[in-house]
């Protein structure tokens, strides 16, 4: 039977300190990003679905147009976030190539994981404005396929699976690399948890 009881978005505690990414990412721009920037989502979202109860509740009406792109923007941030934490290693584990079914799937599709780290970066780098680049899996040609999120708004094709993603709005790096982008997403690459990407690819065979 579904649990029909109403629950509320809970921000996620980070799955390693907040130093233990450096130096790649400060213990200053990962407080924020995720202490407040992050927050801010889950608070927007709930607060939003405290508004559709009331209005509901009270019989009143709504602007729906701009309370559901609204909320589809803060929920669209909060399910990015979620993703993207688990997907950092501390510095002294992450980074590195792929193995196991991972590697196996980069290779067969990209040819290398040097193609699809270039591919990868080109696609964070030249988002429009801000966004996220993001790995994912199509389960109908099981393949991998790299796409651009502009903004929070989850735009992705159907049924894909995302396995990774990069957060590249500025907030994610601007106390650390100020406007330089390309030099963030270059850092990215030695902190991924590839343990993780991997599992979540795992889990589709399940």
């Amino acid at each position: 039977m579904v649990n029909m009881e109403k629950k509320f978005y809970v921000l996620p505690k980070l799955p390693f300190g907040y130093n233990d990414l450096e130096p790649h990412m400060s213990e200053e721009q990962l407080t924020i990003h995720h202490d407040k920037h992050h927050q801010g989502y889950v608070n927007k979202s709930n607060t939003i679905l405290e508004k559709l109860d009331k209005a509901r509740k009270d019989n009143t009406e709504l602007d729906m147009k701009s309370t559901l792109k609204a909320l589809s923007f803060n929920i669209g941030g909060h399910v990015l976030h979620s993703l993207f934490w688990p997907n950092l290693a501390p510095t002294d584990k992450g980074g590195g190539k792929p193995d196991g079914v991972l590697g196996d799937t980069i290779d067969k599709e990209f040819g290398s994981f040097e193609r699809f780290k270039k591919e990868f970066s080109q696609a964070a780098v030249s988002v429009e404005g801000s966004g996220w680049a993001a790995l994912s899996f199509c389960r109908k040609t099981n393949r991998p396929i790299i796409m651009q999120i502009e903004k929070h708004n989850v735009n992705v094709y159907p049924m894909f699976k995302i396995l990774m993603v990069l957060d590249v709005w500025e907030h994610a790096y601007y106390l650390d690399y100020k406007n330089q982008r390309a030099k963030f997403v270059d850092s990215f690459w030695n902190i991924v948890n590839w343990d993780e990407v991997n599992k979540r690819l795992e889990e589709l065979s399940k």
